[in-house]
């Protein structure tokens, strides 16, 4: 892999340590700042916001500055908001900054994958943004545990003012690895959002909302699901979250390669469904210690299975403003992200036990599937 390559994967390793890493220690956070475990749930749909925000602001500036100069201030970004996020002790304070770090997000993305396409070797644009990608399945397989391992024995600010030190890293290697590049043809504000004005992109954006939102209904609150409901023990948790972080890095090779072999449409449609009949195998199995594990291994797999294909599938139907919709993709999933912690954090709410944070996510992802379904009969064979 090249340094370029490796360079921006490290930039997808720090925000997927910044986003899932939340996942595993909303407990720990509850407890130190004396808020219920839904409330600190806002904290993931804090940063999910910034990353909606964030994304379509690419296009004001993509046009005007170079794409490794847009990369450097968007890691700044990211080690402002990390920084001041471990360091504030002030609950709505800490929300703003969680919006601070979700802000370049989906910017980073889609000015990386640009990058790595342009720096590839011909024909090889693909595997160099599969390797840019790869980060952040590194930070589930790996990240994230360690993470939570670092919150549950120490503090969770440790854990965030980690992240922000690896963003230094990250600018340093940026700035040292990935060459300069002329902006990108700038042809204009309005005409990046002229792919909008087909159905297409917004069903796929639709049902990635829905996706992922219903997947996280019920991982937005994974560590009290198991520990709680399933009964693992807190020192359980850095294995089940590698676990999991398995479950994506897995579901994320095995998307690509059917997507090559059927397509990709046809690879997320079945990706939702099965979702959906995970988490509901998920409610109803929760007392078993091996079969919730499985399940859970599952869905999150199905969490990163279905993310490539729909990627894929924004891109080809952004036609004339491709850096917005892959930018869009990242939207769409962090969208999802926030109303799923939303979504899922009500019955626990209202005291009921926390894998009942599932039921909400069925009938979000059963939804997606049955738009998804559509789109695949229906409106693929004209994007």
């Amino acid at each position: 892999m090249k340094k370029s390559t490796i360079a921006l994967a490290l930039g997808t390793l720090g925000l997927g340590m910044s986003e899932f890493g939340m996942m595993g220690i909303l407990p720990d956070i509850a407890q130190n700042m004396s808020i219920s475990i839904p409330k600190a749930g806002y904290f993931i749909s804090a940063y999910a916001i910034g990353v909606a925000i964030g994304a379509p602001l690419l296009v004001l500036i993509a046009g005007k500055l170079p794409l490794k100069r847009i990369l450097l201030f968007l890691i700044l970004l990211f080690i402002v908001g990390n920084l001041f996020f471990s360091l504030c002790t002030h609950y709505e304070l800490n929300l703003f900054f969680r919006f601070i770090s979700g802000l370049p997000h989906g910017a980073y993305f889609g000015v990386g994958s640009i990058v790595a396409s342009k720096l590839a070797p011909p024909g090889k644009g693909t595997s160099a943004v599969s390797g840019m990608i790869s980060g952040m399945t590194i930070a589930n397989l790996i990240g994230v545990p360690l993470g939570t391992f670092v919150s549950h024995h120490f503090s969770w600010k440790i854990t965030y003012f980690l992240i922000s030190i690896l963003g230094v890293l990250i600018f340093l290697s940026i700035r040292k690895f990935v060459p300069e590049l002329k902006p990108l043809p700038y042809t204009g504000f309005k005409k990046q959002f002229y792919f909008l004005k087909n159905i297409n992109p917004w069903l796929i954006i639709l049902t990635t909302i829905l996706g992922n939102g219903g997947i996280f209904c019920w991982y937005s609150y994974i560590n009290p699901i198991m520990t709680q409901s399933v009964g693992f023990s807190e020192e359980a948790m850095t294995g089940v979250m590698m676990f999991a972080g398995l479950g994506m890095v897995i579901g994320n090779m095995a998307s690509g390669k059917f997507s090559d072999q059927y397509s990709p449409q046809k690879v997320a449609t079945a990706t939702q469904g099965l979702a959906m009949v995970t988490l509901l195998l998920f409610f109803f199995f929760v007392n078993s210690h091996f079969i919730s594990l499985s399940l859970m291994f599952i869905c999150t797999g199905c969490l990163f299975a279905v993310s490539a294909p729909q990627q894929i599938l924004l891109l080809h139907n952004s036609k004339g403003g491709e850096m917005l919709g892959s930018a869009m993709a990242q939207v769409s999933f962090n969208i999802g992200n926030a109303l799923g912690a939303f979504l899922g954090g009500i019955p626990i709410s209202q005291h009921y036990p926390y894998e009942y944070s599932a039921l909400p996510g069925v009938i979000l992802t059963g939804i997606g599937f049955l738009i998804f379904l559509y789109y695949t009969k229906f409106r693929s064979q004209v994007e």
